[in-house]
């Protein structure tokens, strides 16, 4: 199967897709999971892929294999996910969060956005984000531009924060959201599908890097119709 360049291993979003419908409680602790091959018809993968997913979410400890029986879901207080700091879901929970990158731009820093970084230039990131195919949100990132000089379409990684982990020696260990209103902006392509200058929600985030100081801040728009905005205490 060809992927866009960036996608995460199918078995991999396979596993994510499956930590969030735990999390959002789709799947609850002990339930049952459909036999192997059912679930990879279901799911239109090969079932080697299936079976490598799931070990996945053996070794996470969100899933056990009993011989001859089954596998069954373990619900456990903190599961690692790739996307544990996206909060996007949709309306019915769950789905797995996949993105297209729309533009990279290395800019002076807008006078709107916070304070953040030391340079006075930074990556500013478009992309839309889908949740299990249906276009969900509009993303603005500005990566502040002293963490990389240069940085193109081609580098990035679905998941923005594991890219900045391998790539960049950047772990971002902490994030501050404010959900407010917003409109959609003039830049968004046709598949989403609220007109521009509507309004919709749009969350605000300031992201800290592993030594505290603020590397990130994005704005995400969404769609209504389609995603929440979940916010899980444990």
């Amino acid at each position: 199967m060809d992927q866009p360049p960036g996608s995460l291993p199918i078995y991999i979003q396979l596993a994510e897709l499956l930590v969030r419908d735990i999390a959002a409680n789709r799947l609850i602790d002990g339930e049952r999971l459909p036999p192997e091959r059912d679930m990879a018809r279901q799911l239109g993968v090969a079932v080697g892929t299936l079976r490598k997913a799931l070990a996945e979410l053996q070794e996470r400890g969100l899933l056990e294999r009993v011989q001859g029986s089954g596998n069954y879901i373990r619900a456990i207080s903190d599961p690692q996910s790739v996307y544990a700091m996206f909060r996007l879901e949709l309306i019915e929970g769950g789905g797995l969060p996949t993105a297209e990158v729309l533009e990279v731009s290395r800019l002076k820093k807008p006078e709107h956005l916070p304070r953040f970084g030391s340079a006075a230039e930074a990556h500013r990131i478009r992309r839309i984000r889908y949740l299990s195919g249906r276009p969900a949100a509009l993303e603005e990132i500005w990566l502040d531009g002293g963490y990389a000089d240069r940085i193109t379409r081609d580098d990035l990684l679905e998941s923005l924060y594991l890219f900045y982990r391998q790539k960049l020696r950047l772990w971002i260990v902490r994030a501050e959201d404010q959900v407010g209103l917003g409109t959609v902006p003039d830049w968004k392509p046709d598949v989403f599908a609220v007109p521009v200058d509507a309004p919709v929600p749009l969350v605000s985030r300031v992201s800290q890097a592993q030594d505290g100081a603020r590397a990130e801040v994005s704005l995400t728009w969404f769609d209504p119709g389609v995603a929440r905005y979940v916010a899980r205490l444990k």
